[in-house]
């Protein structure tokens, strides 16, 4: 018995040992910023020091005499996800993207928990520390969620809202999996410490797919690479189970939305797997005015996967909220009136 009993010790013990390597194995240790900036930053890069403690990443491109488009991305991506439509805009617009906090290249200060009304913060002293004032702001996914709520808390500082994709509604889909599910399991400090600092590859990769409708055109092994090595700055990893776990509360609704004024636009992929569609039908049903278009054969980030007709959408919204010369009376037999709430099916 007592021989059994050291087999099974010895045999328990090389399991935990066995684990321990595997588990160190799979660990990948942060990257430093500057070997990211290096690695990631271009030419286009600027950098910008917020109160708070936060050195902002940002591009500031395109025609400076234009109308101002400040756009906000998504969850785990990075101001990269408005590269189409900054070069099809650029010629006429200003746009200003920006990395929040916990993505890209934007260093947040140490402990920094990151949730909606903090970002919406954050947006604010960035507009104010780039002097930006009367402009359309643009939210993709989790931005579209901090841009509404940033049009209900400043609507003085904008000339419009356009929301792609936009967050904010508890999703109808029943036993509906988010793909940051998984982090929200590290809400417990054991789990954390044991999960968060694992190679995520596989999981970045499976939760880009399920981005777009067609995604082997747009999710290379480049893309993989660079979002998991932004991951890996320091303090992102945390950044995101934090903002995973809270989003489960705070949502919109008819009643809150209906203070909105600003005139908004409405884009969404007609086979959005991560934030449906009837999301995007939520919106335009209680912000008064607004104009929803819904684009077939694209999924979650229509600003990449139909970038030429969101682009075009966007271009007319802004260039129709710029001051005209008036014009003639119509013709008394003209069409004069619209629906307030109009749906279009590009």
């Amino acid at each position: 018995m007592g021989r059994t009993l050291k087999i099974a010790g010895v045999l328990l013990a090389l399991l935990v040992i066995a684990a321990g390597v595997g588990w160190s194995m799979l660990r990948r240790p942060d990257i430093p910023y500057a070997t990211l900036e290096q690695r990631y930053g271009d030419a286009r890069s600027h950098y910008v020091d917020l109160p708070g403690g936060f050195h902002a990443h940002y591009r500031d491109q395109g025609n400076p005499k234009g109308p101002t488009l400040l756009l906000l991305h998504g969850f785990y991506v990075s101001l990269d996800t408005w590269d189409p439509w900054v070069q099809r805009l650029s010629k006429d617009f200003r746009i200003v993207t920006v990395d929040l906090p916990g993505h890209g290249l934007t260093r947040a200060p140490k402990g920094y928990k990151p949730n909606l009304e903090s970002l919406v913060r954050f947006v604010e002293a960035f507009a104010r520390a780039k002097q930006l004032d009367r402009f359309v702001l643009g939210g993709s996914s989790m931005g579209g969620d901090v841009a509404w709520r940033y049009a209900l808390a400043h609507p003085e500082r904008l000339k419009g809202l356009v929301l792609v994709g936009a967050a904010g509604w508890p999703d109808p889909r029943p036993g509906h999996r988010e793909p940051t599910d998984f982090l929200k399991v590290m809400g417990n400090p054991a789990l954390r410490f044991l999960l968060r600092d694992l190679d995520t590859s596989s999981q970045a990769r499976e939760g880009m797919r399920a981005t777009y409708f067609a995604p082997d055109r747009f999710v290379t092994d480049a893309m993989v690479t660079r979002y998991v090595e932004l991951s890996r700055a320091p303090g992102h990893r945390d950044a995101f189970i934090d903002m995973a776990i809270s989003f489960d509360h705070d949502f919109a609704t008819p009643e809150r939305l209906a203070a909105l004024k600003t005139p908004t636009l409405i884009l969404s992929g007609a086979q959005d797997q991560i934030v449906p569609p009837a999301s995007a039908g939520r919106f335009a049903s209680s912000i008064a005015g607004s104009r929803l278009i819904l684009y077939p054969n694209t999924g979650h980030l229509a600003q990449e996967e139909a970038a030429g007709p969101t682009a075009e959408r966007v271009h007319a919204f802004v260039m129709g909220l710029e001051p005209k010369k008036a014009p003639p009376p119509p013709h008394k037999d003209a069409a004069t009136s619209r629906s307030p709430n109009s749906v279009v099916f590009y």
